[in-house]
């Protein structure tokens, strides 16, 4: 037997002769966004209840430009007409923008969330099937959440889950300085607020150096914090041609 098998693969008809489904190739997804309320990129979350077996779902919708949390829902379950819901109050509160990018879970699939993104002129976007980094501005929020000391090993009730999320986004919008915009705040990117936050810094530094400069080796200037222009979801490599990529400049 081997030796048969040693003659068919010498002349190559060793072969799959099984019938086999085949799934087509599935296209990267690549996304930009050059200024706040251009892309949208949601998922939902698992959030550990009272006990064990019991939790709650976080639904929470990110501006993948300035990393601003627009939008954040705790729910006992996950559904449609939750998703549906959640992604009207997020738009009634920050705009429609032009795409809204999800992973491909059945509430982000849903023929309810296609029927109101297709009547509002909403592009959708989905990742890969099992392909986490299609959806990184989501999965990062997620960690800083989950990581974060203040992170309850589990909550005592929806309404503690609630709460937490509320202070905890609130904190994340306004005080956290995110590495990923220049250590600027998400609020501040978001409102536009960013250019004047440099100014502010060197008013500061020349106040001080006016009155004592003696503590200084010389005239301070504050740290650059570079904001990039630009926000992606896979971007192209340089060969490929960027202009194939969904643009969504103002």
């Amino acid at each position: 037997m081997a030796t048969l098998y040693r003659v068919l693969r010498a002349n190559r008809q060793v072969v799959e002769r099984r019938r086999q489904a085949r799934h087509p190739a599935r296209t990267r997804p690549e996304l930009i966004a050059t200024g706040p309320g251009q892309v949208f990129n949601w998922d939902i979350t698992k959030l550990p209840g009272p006990a064990r077996g019991v939790s709650y779902d976080a639904y929470v919708m990110i501006d993948i430009f300035s990393r601003y949390i627009v939008g954040c829902k705790v729910a006992a379950t996950e559904s449609a007409q939750l998703a549906e819901d959640f992604l009207t109050d997020v738009f009634a509160v920050h705009g429609v923008p032009g795409v809204v990018h999800a992973d491909r879970g059945t509430s982000m699939t849903s023929k309810k969330v296609a029927d109101l993104l297709a009547d509002l002129h909403v592009l959708r976007s989905h990742s890969r099937p099992h392909v986490s980094n299609d959806n990184p501005y989501s999965e990062a929020a997620f960690k800083t959440v989950k990581y974060h000391p203040s992170f309850p090993t589990r909550f005592g009730s929806i309404q503690h889950a609630r709460t937490f999320c509320d202070s905890f986004f609130t904190w994340y919008n306004h005080q956290h300085h995110h590495s990923g915009i220049g250590l600027h705040t998400p609020a501040a990117v978001h409102y536009g607020h960013a250019p004047a936050v440099p100014v502010a810094r060197q008013q500061v530094l020349d106040t001080a150096w006016a009155q004592r400069p003696e503590r200084f080796a010389r005239r301070p200037e504050p740290k650059s914090l570079r904001l990039a222009d630009t926000a992606w979801i896979n971007k192209p490599e340089p060969a490929t041609d960027q202009s194939e990529a969904l643009t969504l400049a103002a």
